[in-house]
């Protein structure tokens, strides 16, 4: 059990060390390609952190799993909108401020997509139509942040590249290595989806709640970390555009792919019920704060981690 563990914890930090290094490839890749500044908070970022959920809950799902897959959107979106935002908050010089328009809309963009697995999953079964709705849902937001003519003024610089020649051959080089790094975080994967099986059965609670609990909090350590860094360097701009998009990405184009390929049934959903109610409060307050000061000051932060705390000792404390 012990090594179990260990090994459960190793694969997760691995997973959070690939996405890592697949974001700074990418983001290098960025530099070369002269993208955006919002195509590398809301996409680069996003999908880069997001990695980790495509591979592990597409690995359950084609193992006859679908309670850990769900659990992992639903456990890590509620990570994401609770303890991850309030370490955010508070490794910030002040506030985290959310004044542009592109945010405050992109809040009920997240906060209402952040509710949507929840619901469609209201009858026990996520089907191919549930995958179609979430990859449509998925669709909107990137056209509404791709008609944003203004996001396309600034362009993400970083560090000049010596030469010319010189970044080419690098840009190329990271093409190989961000194919390196996939394969590898779909071997690492494998292992949280056999890790999670084995504390099922051996702390005797269900998929639904190992997902939800572990596997969902796992997979959020690539935005804890990237948040944090981000934070102390005060890149305020990428925290919440990383932080929104690592809600929206899960929820609608992982879990959309999921259901299309491989729709299932989970007829207990008694575990997700609390998590739902939980999220319901999350989404809320977050679109709240955010629209009613244009920023989530400590104190919000506080509140958002006393959230995820009661959450926890609700999962643990209340039977099910």
């Amino acid at each position: 059990m012990v090594f179990q563990i260990f090994l459960f914890i190793a694969a997760v930090f691995i997973l959070s060390w690939l996405s890592s290094r697949i974001i700074s490839a990418l983001v290098d890749v960025a530099k070369f390609l002269h993208w955006r500044e919002f195509i590398i908070a809301f996409f680069v970022m996003a999908f880069a952190a997001s990695l980790p959920n495509l591979f592990v809950d597409m690995g359950a799902a084609l193992r006859g799993m679908p309670e850990i897959a769900f659990g992992d959107i639903v456990g890590g979106n509620l990570v994401d909108l609770t303890l991850v935002l309030a370490v955010a908050v508070f490794f910030s010089a002040k506030t985290l401020p959310a004044e542009s328009e592109m945010v405050q809309k992109s809040a009920i963009f997240t906060s209402l997509i952040a509710l949507l697995p929840v619901l469609l999953i209201f009858d026990g079964r996520l089907g191919r139509l549930d995958g179609f709705v979430l990859l449509g849902a998925f669709a909107v937001y990137t056209w509404w942040l791709f008609s944003k003519e203004d996001r396309f003024k600034k362009t993400y610089r970083g560090r000049p590249p010596h030469s010319h020649v010189k970044f080419f051959w690098k840009f190329v080089g990271n093409l190989f290595k961000i194919l390196l790094l996939l394969v590898l975080l779909l071997v690492c994967s494998q292992f949280v989806v056999e890790s999670a099986k084995m504390f099922s059965s051996r702390l005797g609670i269900s998929l639904s709640l190992v997902g939800i609990l572990i596997v969902g909090l796992g997979n959020c350590f690539p935005e804890l970390y990237f948040t944090i860094i981000s934070a102390r360097r005060g890149e305020n701009w990428l925290i919440l555009g990383d932080l929104m998009g690592a809600v929206i990405v899960p929820a609608t184009l992982v879990l959309g792919i999921i259901a299309l390929f491989f729709p299932f049934n989970i007829p207990d959903l008694s575990p997700f019920l609390m998590a739902r109610s939980f999220m319901i409060l999350a989404a809320l307050l977050f679109w709240l704060f955010i629209r009613s000061d244009r920023m989530v000051t400590k104190k919000e932060g506080l509140v958002f981690l006393s959230i995820y705390v009661l959450f926890l000792l609700s999962e643990i404390f209340i039977p099910h």
